[in-house]
This record gives structure tokens, C-alpha cells and sequence, in this order.
């Protein structure tokens, strides 16, 4: 019986001390771990070129701390032999004149403000153009004959105005004339980089910059109810060149897949900005591949369909620049729809099927400014039942 009673002890001990070795410790354990392992977020991403070629940097959109960042990397990403910013934010049909104006003797804000309306006629948030302002600048500081700083437009230019009714096979080929976007971008860079050896940074929707991680979505013919999107262009680059590509998450909060309030959640059940608050909220950059922070179990709709997922599961890096309540929206161009008129923008509105009915350009203006404003868009995680 005492032989039994002993299994029984050791079992129960070895169960428990099992389960221990498996959690990512306290919110003070890892704030400490983040203190002593993290690294600036420049030199994180700078860092991780030393083994992949092709870094993808993942945001929602319209962000300013985020784009901010992304300009003040040019330098760095320079000495570090990376000379290319790819940005999905534009069409290779304004590739030349791109290239022209961040090599050019005077920087010339219509110009830019062309460009990128020319790739969406929405996009008049002043900090993505700030890229180019911003490699312009960096060029103007090298000697002559040296290689200039590209920001490389990965993107084409869509037919919006040939969507005719709802969308179907035969109407989005139309759209996307050249097509998937995804499979577009995905060869693009394997010509304009991975082919020459060269490294890039990419800096996309978080969708897009998705390697090993398949997106979920409901489908009740599966025995599951779920099925797996695997097409997005980090998993196409991902799966030809396992070694050369990393993906990195800027932080923001997830929807929540639970179906109650709130509707957003922040990453790791809301663990990962207590975290961050221990050390004051100090911007940080570090793996999610084998470390605890990576282990930190997330229920946010990433996780539908991944059983005791976590957060090493969606990204291989992270970079916390502040948390939700300290990020701020983009600036609204106001000169944006100076040169143009409604019957002009109206046909090329992206995604239409998203979007309310719209019947002047004022009304499209308040749109796009509403979607920079964070206070809003981010209001579920901004309340008393997250901070």
C-alpha cells in the first residue's frame, strides 16, 4: 500500500512541477526577463538582419507612433546593409517617380501626395508620405556615388471602378488585373530582393505579415467549424525560404473571439501591456520564438481553431513602442483632395462593400478621419474593463 501511496506522491509531483516548467512565470518575472533580454526596438530590428533577409514589420494601420519609427530606422537599416524599405502603402506604377523624388535636389510634397493617392485614393494619412520625406532626407546626407535608400512600392494599382455589383470571381479579376495582391507582392520581392541577395524591411497590414501562422475563420462544413487561410504573402515567401524570412508584430490590440464585451482584447489577454507597465512602458523589441514572453497564452480571435494558443504561435518577434492608451492616429492630410473632384474619387474608393454610402467628398474626408481616430477605433480596450 505505502508503494502505491509513493507512485501516487511522485506522479502528483511531477504533474505539478511539469505544469510549472511550462508557464511563462509572473508578470514580474517577465518584466525582468524583458528588462535583461529585450533591446531597443531600432536595435532589435537591426539585429535580426544579422540572420534573415526579408524582415516583415506588421501594423494596423494609421498609427503615428508606429510610422514615426519606421521613418527614424532609414539610418540604421543604411549601416546595416539594408537598402530597401518596402512598403505596401503604393503602386509599382509610381515606382520611377518614386525613385525620383527621394534622390531629387528638393523634396516635393504634391509629388509624394500623388504617389500614394495614385495606390489609394483614401490613404491621406501625412505619416506614411513622412517615409518618403524621410529617405529623401537620409539621401541627401550621402556623398555622391553612393547607393541611395529605395523605398520600394510592393503594390499595384487596382481597377476599383470596374467592380460591378457584388463581388464575385469575375468581378475581383477585374479589380485585380494583375493578380491576388499577396501573390503580386510575394514575386515582386522575390525579383527585386531575395533573387539579388539583397535585404529588405516590409512593412504591411499584420495579415500580410503572417509566416507560420494560418488565419482562421468560421466555416461550419468543417468538422472543426474552422478553416485555415494560408495564401497571405508572408506565408508564400515563408514557405520557399523558411531561413530568410522573420516576422515581426507592432503592437496593437486583437479582436476578441469570445462573443461578449468587450470586442477587442490587447495581446496575451491584456498580460503583455501589464508587462510592459512594470518597466514604465519602455519601448522594446524581442523574440517570441522560445522565450516566456512568446508562451503567454492569448484568447484573442488569432486563437480560434489553435488550442492553448500563444502568442510565439502568431509572430516570431514583437516591438511595444507604447501601449494602446499612449498611441496616437495619423494626421489627416488636409490638402489631400485639393486637385480632385468626387467624380473622380468616387469610382476608385477601395473596398466599397465595406464602407457606408458616400456622396461627396466631405463625407468620404470624414471617413478616413474617423478611422484615425484611435480613441474610437480602439475604444473597447480603452475602458475600465481592460486598464
Amino acid at each position: 500500500m505505502r508503494k502505491y501511496i509513493l507512485i501516487l506522491l511522485i506522479s502528483i509531483l511531477f504533474c505539478t512541477t511539469k505544469g510549472l516548467s511550462q508557464s511563462p512565470g509572473t508578470n514580474g518575472e517577465l518584466a525582468g526577463w524583458v528588462k535583461q533580454n529585450a533591446l531597443s526596438p531600432s536595435d532589435y530590428l537591426v539585429d535580426r538582419f544579422q540572420d534573415y533577409d526579408i524582415l516583415f514589420l506588421a501594423e494596423d494601420h494609421a498609427i503615428q507612433n508606429n510610422l514615426e519609427f519606421v521613418a527614424s530606422l532609414i539610418p540604421a537599416l543604411y549601416e546595416a546593409g539594408v537598402f530597401t524599405l518596402g512598403m505596401e502603402f503604393g503602386a509599382l506604377e509610381a515606382q520611377q517617380r518614386l525613385d525620383s523624388l527621394i534622390t531629387a535636389e528638393a523634396y516635393d510634397e504634391q509629388v509624394a501626395r500623388e504617389i500614394m493617392f495614385r495606390y489609394n485614393v483614401g490613404w491621406a494619412y501625412e505619416e506614411y508620405m513622412d517615409i518618403y520625406r524621410a529617405a529623401w532626407a537620409f539621401n541627401q546626407s550621402l556623398s555622391e556615388g553612393e547607393r541611395p535608400f529605395r523605398v520600394l512600392n510592393i503594390s499595384y494599382e487596382y481597377h476599383w471602378s470596374k467592380l460591378e455589383g457584388v463581388q464575385s470571381p469575375e468581378n475581383m479579376s477585374r479589380v485585380f488585373h494583375k493578380g491576388t495582391p499577396d501573390a503580386f507582392r510575394a514575386k515582386l520581392i522575390e525579383q527585386e530582393l531575395i533573387s539579388k541577395v539583397e535585404k529588405g524591411l516590409f512593412l504591411v497590414g499584420s495579415v500580410h505579415g503572417f509566416t507560420r501562422y494560418k488565419m482562421p475563420s468560421l466555416n461550419v462544413i468543417k468538422d472543426n467549424f474552422v478553416e485555415y487561410e494560408d495564401q497571405y504573402l508572408g506565408n508564400r515567401l515563408y514557405r520557399k525560404y523558411p531561413d530568410k524570412v522573420f516576422s515581426v508584430l507592432l503592437h496593437y490590440p486583437f479582436g476578441n473571439r469570445l462573443n461578449h464585451s468587450p470586442s477587442m482584447v490587447t495581446p496575451a489577454n491584456g498580460r503583455l501591456e501589464e508587462i510592459m507597465s512594470l518597466n514604465q512602458n519602455q519601448p522594446a523589441g524581442f523574440n517570441l520564438i522560445n522565450t516566456p514572453i512568446g508562451k503567454l497564452p492569448d484568447n484573442s480571435y488569432y486563437s480560434m481553431g489553435y488550442p492553448g494558443f500563444t502568442l510565439d504561435q502568431l509572430f516570431d518577434g514583437y516591438i511595444f513602442l507604447a501601449p494602446v492608451k499612449d498611441q496616437v492616429g495619423c494626421t489627416i492630410d488636409e490638402h489631400w483632395f485639393d486637385r480632385h473632384t468626387w467624380d473622380e474619387v468616387k469610382p476608385n474608393i477601395p473596398d466599397p462593400y465595406w464602407k457606408p454610402e458616400l456622396h461627396n467628398l466631405d463625407e468620404y474626408m470624414e471617413l478616413i478621419r474617423d478611422y484615425a481616430n484611435l480613441q474610437k477605433r480602439y475604444a473597447p480596450v480603452l475602458g475600465e474593463s481592460v486598464f
